[in-house]
This record gives C-alpha cells, structure tokens and sequence, in this order.
C-alpha cells in the first residue's frame, strides 16, 4: 500500500474516533467519497492498526444501528418545515 494511502486513512480514523462522526461527515470533510471512506476503515485500516481500527468498528457499528432514527427525524423535519410555509 502506498504512504499516502495509510496516511489518509490514519487521518480518516483519528478524525472519526475524534469527532465521533458519521461516513458521510466524514467523506464531507476529506473530500472523498463515502464508499471510499468505508473501504479505509472497514477493510484496510485493520491491516494498518488492529486496536485502532476496533475503536472505529465500534462508532460506524453504532452510527449503523442509529441510522434509521436519524433518517426518521430528518423526514420529520422536512414536512414540519413545508407545513409552515
């Protein structure tokens, strides 16, 4: 693997645990797509950093079983907002 491609997803991971983000803000705030962000962190940060890479399982695991509250409350808002106007 190339240095520059551990070194993005090192980043992506630090910034993940940090930030206790989601895929999508993540992708947002590197630049990148979201499937590239799942690739780094599920598939090849556990060759870079095992530990590191169980720290990560563990939010997108819970950003995963949140999922559809957030998306519930997201529709919730949209017809909360065009019933006003």
């Amino acid at each position: 693997m190339k240095p520059y491609i551990e070194e993005r997803i090192l980043s992506i991971a630090k910034y993940t645990i940090g930030h206790n983000s989601t895929v999508r803000e993540t992708a947002k705030k590197f630049g990148i797509s979201k499937s590239t962000v799942h690739k780094d962190l599920r598939e090849r940060l556990p060759h870079i950093n095992s530990g590191l890479s169980e720290d990560v399982n563990r939010i997108l695991d819970f950003n995963k079983s949140e999922r559809h509250i957030r998306g519930g409350l997201a529709t919730k808002r949209k017809y909360q907002l065009q019933s006003k106007t």
